[in-house]
Order: structure tokens, then sequence, then C-alpha cells
């Protein structure tokens, strides 16, 4: 069994000695263990406070859907985060993580084995004369033996730590992650029921004036083109309705999906998006350092690779091997337990590398170069981040002012519709007029549903990038 250290003393001993050298090898390595590296800030330089005005620094919530005031998005979250088969193979990850951890635990104990051996054998002598025998000389013989036989390593490189660490960082990310996938398609699902309903309101408002124009045209008013104009855009209103009523049973079943139901298109959906939220506290730019657990398991993956420099740089050092056995020999079973009959063994060994042909020396190059990738790749993760956040503060201001515009916008094309109706019933406008009037009304009326959900998807990217906690359903 070998184990390298990073300190040594050491010197000849001989004879009486070698228990002395057993024992000072093993407090040498405990003593000598190297811990888990802990670097310095590595992250890129970043401003107090957020560059958007407006926002306030305070600790975001925990569970920030229920902000969103649905008990029924609430029941579908903790669903998803509770069936979602994708959580489920994480959480088996995970488990397969501790596990890994447990055993490589377990292995840096001291492992303790029994044995017991037992033999009779029969030996036959052919071919030797001996004074008063006869035929074939045979002699039997017995034998038992009873050892210990120990061994220990220790986890001088603490990377199996790490990767668990890293992996409940990862579990947490994915949870996270999780919970704003199911309020997005959440979101997706009530905008197409919404967007529906407002198709189905146009077609029996078209449909109407479609009725009108037709009356028209028999009694001779009108000509046969309002007729087949008014036709046109009643169809073509129609299949606005079968438009969105697809994408609303595609995005129902994606939700199934994501809480691990079947598919089936059972799930009962709202019939109109929630009110605006108010500015989120966001806090200020350093938590996201440790509110973000993927930039945690990103910083324990950094640690890591500092550990294998200095796993690379004990290869340099002397390894130490030792052997060591102790127990009882006899060719009588009931002496096993005897002391008269202890037998024992004691070995040890020093190995100092010479020449590898710099091998080891440029392993050490390399351990020390995959280590400033990952300060890189670590510093980019905490600029992305960074970008993700002022980039979702910047995207609300621009919703919010858009939203009022349309909002604004289809206020007018509803009194534009209704006074060009009145001036086509005078006769002072043509029916184009009218059908212009409905399509401008129609288009802001979905442009305006259509962004109240990207600024609620706004919201939730936002709070995905500042990272959440989710310690367990008490919590949330």
């Amino acid at each position: 069994h070998h184990s390298q250290i990073g300190c040594f003393s050491g010197g000849r001993v001989t004879g009486e000695g070698e228990m002395k050298l057993i024992f000072t090898i093993l407090i040498l390595l405990t003593g000598c263990a190297v811990k888990l590296p802990q670097r310095g800030r590595v992250a890129p330089d970043y401003p107090e406070q957020w560059q958007v005005a407006g926002t306030e620094a305070n600790a975001p919530m925990v569970s920030w859907w229920r902000q969103f005031d649905d008990a029924a998005l609430n029941g579908l979250v903790s669903e998803a985060l509770r069936q979602n088969h994708n959580l489920q193979a994480a959480a088996a990850r995970l488990e397969q993580a501790r596990l890994r951890a447990a055993i490589a635990g377990a292995e840096r104990l001291p492992q303790v084995n029994a044995s017991i051996e037992g033999s009779r054998q029969q030996n036959n002598y052919i071919g030797l004369p001996f004074p008063g025998t006869s035929g074939v000389l045979t002699s039997r013989s017995e034998s038992y033996r009873f050892s210990l036989s120990t061994s220990w390593e220790l986890d001088l490189w603490g990377r199996i730590r790490s990767g668990q660490l890293a992996s409940v960082a990862e579990f947490a990310a994915a949870r996270h992650s999780l919970a704003a996938q199911t309020v997005k398609a959440w979101l997706s699902l009530t905008e197409a029921r919404q967007q529906e309903d407002y198709a189905r309101t146009n077609v029996a408002l078209i449909g109407a004036t479609t009725r009108q124009v037709r009356l028209r045209y028999e009694l001779g008013i009108r000509p046969a083109l309002d007729l087949r104009l008014a036709e046109v855009n009643l169809a073509t209103a129609q299949a606005g309705i079968e438009q969105w009523r697809g994408q609303r049973e595609q995005a129902r079943r994606q939700l199934e999906v994501l809480l691990g139901r079947y598919p089936g298109g059972k799930l009962v959906e709202q019939t109109t998006l929630p009110e605006l939220l108010p500015m989120v506290p966001v806090g200020l730019p350093s938590a996201l350092l440790t509110r973000r657990p993927d930039l945690h398991a990103a910083r324990t993956r950094l640690l890591a690779s500092d550990a294998r420099i200095v796993q690379a740089q004990a290869e340099l050092y002397p390894k130490i091997s030792l052997t060591a056995s102790g127990g009882t020999s006899s060719d009588e079973l009931e002496n096993l337990m005897n002391n008269n009959f202890l037998v024992w063994s004691l070995g040890a060994n020093l190995v100092q590398p010479v020449f590898a042909g710099g091998r080891l020396q440029n392993n050490v190059k390399l351990a020390k170069a995959q280590a400033a990738e990952s300060v890189m790749l670590y510093r980019s993760a905490v600029l992305s981040a960074f970008s993700e956040v002022e980039s979702a503060l910047a995207t609300s201001v621009a919703y919010r002012q858009r939203e009022a515009r349309l909002a604004s916008a289809e206020k007018i094309a509803r009194e534009s519709l209704l006074l060009a109706e009145n001036r086509y019933e005078l006769g002072v406008e043509s029916f184009l007029t009218v059908l212009d009037a409905q399509r401008r009304l129609i288009e802001t009326q979905s442009q305006r549903v259509a962004v109240r959900r990207m600024r609620l998807e706004n919201r939730v990217n936002l709070h995905l990038a500042l990272g959440g906690g989710f310690e367990g359903e008490g919590t949330q």
C-alpha cells in the first residue's frame, strides 16, 4: 500500500527501531494532510450598485413565484419540484455523489481484515527404502493460521469532497431552474388562453359586422365587395382562434411534462395573466457570488483545480510504502489463540523519484494551466450572471413603457372602430376603413397581452438570474 505525503522526516532505522518508524510515519500521515486550498477573490470587479435606476437593495423572496398571488401556480411549482423526472434524475446524481464521497471516506479509514486458514497434507515418498517398512512411505501434516492485516489511506487532496459540494450546488440550481421553467410554461398557457378568448370575442364582433353588411347588400344598399371583404375578415379571425387553440394545447402538454404528468391535455389553466408586480428588490451585485448556486458550483470546481496542483506537486516528493501483518501459526488448531505461536512482519521502504523524463514537472505545469483556465471560466460565468441581471432590469423598464403605450393604443383603437362604424352607417366612410379599424384593434389587443406575458417572463428571468434559496418544502 502506498501513501504519498507532502512533508517527510526520517532516517535509517533497523532492528528494534522498526516499530518507532511505523508510528512516526502514521503521525506524519495525519499531520501532513493537505487541506482544500482557499483561493482569494478571483471574480471581476463589480460596481457597488446595479446600473439601472430605481432598484432597491433588499434580499429577494425565497419563493419568488408566490408574488404572483396565485394558489394554483404555487401548487404547480410544488408539484414540479416533487414529481419532475429530470429533477429526480438530478437528485439521483446527487445521491451518487454522496455515496461516492461516503465510499471514499470509508476507504480513508483504517481497513482491518481477519483470516483463518487451515490445511491438511499427505506426502508420498516413492522409491525411498526404510528398514522395517513395506509399500509406499507416507507422511501427513496439518497447519493452521490466524492473521490480521490493516491498511490506511488519507484523502490528502479533497477532490471527492469538492465534487460532492459542486453536486449539491448543481442540484439547487436545477430546482431553481425548474421553478422558473414551470412559471414560464404556466404564463405561456395562460397567455394562449387569453389570446384565444380575445380571438373569440373579435370573431363575434366581426360576425355581427358581417351580418349587417350582408343585410345591406341584400337590400341593395352596399356593393358585393363590402360583403366579400367582411367575409374574408371573418374567416381570418376564425383562423386566429384555431391558431391560439393549437398553441394552448401545446403549452398545456409542455407544462404537464414538467409536472411529471402524462401529457393528456387535462390540466386546467387560468383565464387571464396575473397583475403586474412592483419593482423587485434585487440586493447588491456582490450577493450574486454567494446566492447563485451555479456560481457556487463553479467556484467549488475552481478550488478543486487548485487541489490538483497540490497533488501534482506532491508527486515530486518521496513515496513511503508500509506493510504490516500479524497472527499465529501452528500445526494444532487449539494453539491459534496462544501467544507462544505468534508470528508478525513489518516492512517499510522509501522511494524518491529521480528521473521521469520531465513527466512529473509537466504534470505540475498542466495542473496550473488547467487551474488558470478554471479561473477564466469562473470570471466569465460571473460576468454572464451580472449581465443577466442588468439586462433583466433594463428590459423590465422597456417592457413597462411598451405595455403602457399599447394599453393607450388599445383604448384609442376601440374608439376609432366605433367612429368608423358610425361613419360607415352614415355613408361617409368606406367599409375598408371599418376593416382597418377592426384589424388595428385586434392587433393591439394581442400585442398588449403578449407584452404582458413577456414582462412577467422577464420578472422570472430576473429571479433566475439573481438566484434563490430552495432548502425544502418548509421554506417555500
